[in-house]
């Protein structure tokens, strides 16, 4: 028997990824069974409707801007983007396209990259996270002071910076171990996450120091009042099993521009700041407010 190949359609039914031409106004004109597999649709309910249809809202734009790059000659070949499944949720594509004009079509090849996107975004969330408390780590800070800062000069309006240490906290996490202090550590972050206005961020940028970046905050009074909410936030019981524990934390407030313009100055003038806090605080007697009921 003389072999033959198959029709290429069956040749291309075998691949896992997913073949769709679509016409120079992203009609669906063709897709192979990979496109099933990965988006849940059989060809029937595809063929003849928009493309662009399918396209995670969040995404649409982009995608039609490609598009339009693809159709001057300029192949795609690593593009990604999300389409929504059949059931609803939303599937992470890598694409390769290229634009045929003596067809009239645009023909693109589609791998699914949703699992790979999620360990991308798993090891970015870890590089800019602080692993115990799931807050902003350092250089995630530097970063959105960098931001906050042209923001603020080109808006004027206002940035402060919190620099936050918990008082007496070294003697808890001495005398208790560790766990206690890492738990108490994990209760003092989400205090100061959830009374911190909707666009500040709390980051975590040492063992037991954090800083707020307070964008819209024209000057130390305004920032004074967010410090002494968050203060007040802290100073809650703490009851964990092996005692009731009251956190507090010495505070110092830089502004922009007065204090600095650029993160560096602003962050070592709010340390400063606060070192200046927690010599008032003992000079006060505050110093070492946490206390324990064991």
């Amino acid at each position: 028997m003389i072999p033959k190949l198959p029709p290429p359609a069956e040749l291309l039914d075998l691949m896992p990824d997913a073949v769709c031409v679509v016409d120079a106004d992203g009609c669906v004109l063709f897709v192979s069974a990979g496109f099933g597999r990965i988006l849940g649709y059989a060809p029937d309910e595809v063929v003849g409707q928009p493309i662009f249809r399918l396209v995670h809202p969040d995404d649409r734009a982009s995608t039609i801007q490609q598009a339009a790059r693809v159709m001057t000659g300029a192949p795609q070949r690593h593009f990604r983007n999300r389409y929504i499944h059949k059931e609803g949720h939303s599937v992470d594509i890598q694409w390769s396209a290229r634009w045929l004009p003596e067809y009239g079509v645009r023909i693109g090849v589609a791998h699914e990259v949703t699992e790979l996107r999620r360990a991308e975004r798993e090891l970015e969330h870890r590089a800019t996270h602080d692993p115990l408390t799931g807050l902003p780590n350092r250089h995630r800070l530097q970063q959105e002071l960098h931001y906050a800062l042209e923001h603020a000069a080109r808006t004027d309006n206002g940035l402060a910076v919190l620099y936050l240490d918990l008082d007496g906290f070294k003697r808890i996490n001495d005398e208790h171990g560790h766990d206690v202090g890492d738990r108490l550590l994990r209760e003092a972050a989400q205090r100061l996450q959830s009374g911190s206005r909707q666009d500040d961020l709390m980051a975590r940028v040492g063992g037991d120091e954090f800083v707020a970046l307070l964008p819209g905050c024209r000057d130390a009074r305004a920032a004074g009042i967010v410090a002494e909410s968050l203060r007040a936030s802290l100073r809650l019981p703490c009851h964990l099993p092996e005692g009731t524990f009251r956190l507090d934390a010495s505070i110092g407030i830089a502004c922009f521009p007065g204090d600095g313009s650029d993160p560096e100055t602003l962050l070592t003038r709010a340390d400063r700041a606060m070192y200046e806090a927690k010599r008032d605080n003992q000079r006060k007697g505050d110093t070492d407010q946490v206390s324990d009921d064991t």
